[in-house]
């Protein structure tokens, strides 16, 4: 009579199992069967806002449903992440934060920096934009290793321009500081103000700038400013004639990025499909050509490549936000 029970409750078991594992391929094969969500930390318009749209699209091309891009900027992505995480997790709302929600500084928003896998599913990435710097015709260098010796010479003298404080052109610039051992002066402007940057740099005000390649591009273009260094892996094939920073400083590489999460809960099965469904977007030429058409470049990843990802940018990154941290007690 043991033995029976016992193998009765070893089949209800395995029966059991089978029905959770079939609901699970039902809920994926009928995903989705309605609009889908992406709630963003970015304003619309903006440049992770644009290419985000673009991946949208092609998600809906895949799914046959449309996906909505909904902008939620503010509280340094604490009121996206918020309301990412309260969503109901059944995969119809999917959160696609920047790297500044993943790198914000201590204390500056409540619930960040957001961490995986501890505070959402991770899906997949979309795409990231190389970090760039660029200097001033009239400050009369050439090369990267030109500025660091200059700013050996003169440490504390030079100013850099960056798009606001604790943002990614700001780390960077504090990572080229640890990393060459050099001093520069940090001129932060409010509002991501690209643009008064960009006067102040050409007039000679302020003789360097750190900034996402697309938003130098132009200025690069027209001679109005020199282009030293990219922070990307490789360099672009846009500009093969502009080096790396990887080239003078080994293993340095700044880039901005944007990954895509789910909330807790959302069942295995729907995170793989979007995961899956989203790289065969990103892997798609019409599609790679868009965003890299806007200075983003596509980079397919699985849930385990984008947790080890982000948590080796959270690492990196760390010397730069302890660093700005001390200077603004």
């Amino acid at each position: 009579m043991k033995r029976y029970r016992g193998w009765s409750i070893g089949l209800g078991l395995f029966v059991l199992a089978a029905l959770v594992a079939a609901d699970a391929r039902a809920q994926s094969d009928n995903y989705p069967n309605r609009p889908v969500r992406i709630i963003s930390d970015s304003g619309p318009g903006s440049a992770i806002d644009t290419g985000l749209r673009i991946v949208a699209d092609g998600l809906s091309q895949v799914w046959n449903q449309q996906v909505l891009v909904v902008n939620q900027p503010g509280a340094a992505g604490a009121i996206s992440a918020r309301a990412a995480a309260d969503a109901t997790p059944d995969g119809y709302t999917l959160f696609a934060p920047a790297l500044s929600v993943f790198l914000t500084l201590p204390g500056k928003a409540p619930n960040l920096p957001v961490e995986l896998p501890r505070d959402f599913v991770p899906i997949g990435f979309t795409a990231e934009q190389p970090m760039s710097i660029g200097v001033s015709a009239t400050l009369g260098i050439n090369t990267l290793p030109e500025l660091i010796a200059l700013a050996k010479k003169r440490p504390g003298e030079l100013s850099y321009a960056v798009t606001g404080v604790g943002r990614l052109t700001h780390l960077t610039g504090e990572l080229l500081q640890i990393r060459a051992d050099i001093k520069l002066q940090m001129v932060p402007y409010s509002g991501g103000g690209t643009s008064q940057a960009l006067a102040d740099i050409i007039a000679g005000r302020i003789p360097i700038v750190i900034e996402g390649y697309t938003g130098l591009s132009g200025a690069f273009q027209s001679g109005q400013l020199k282009p030293l260094a990219i922070a990307s892996e490789q360099r672009l094939p846009e500009v093969p004639n502009v080096p790396t920073v990887i080239e003078t400083i080994p293993g340095f590489i700044a880039t901005g990025w944007q990954a895509v999460v789910a909330p807790k809960g959302t069942p295995d099965a729907i995170a793989r499909k979007v995961s899956d469904d989203l790289r065969k977007v990103l892997t798609t030429p019409d599609i790679r050509d868009k965003l890299a058409a806007r200075g983003s470049y596509a980079k397919p990843m699985s849930p385990k490549e984008i947790t080890d990802f982000v948590q080796a940018q959270q690492t990196l990154w760390k010397p730069a936000l302890e660093r700005i941290a001390e200077q603004t007690k």
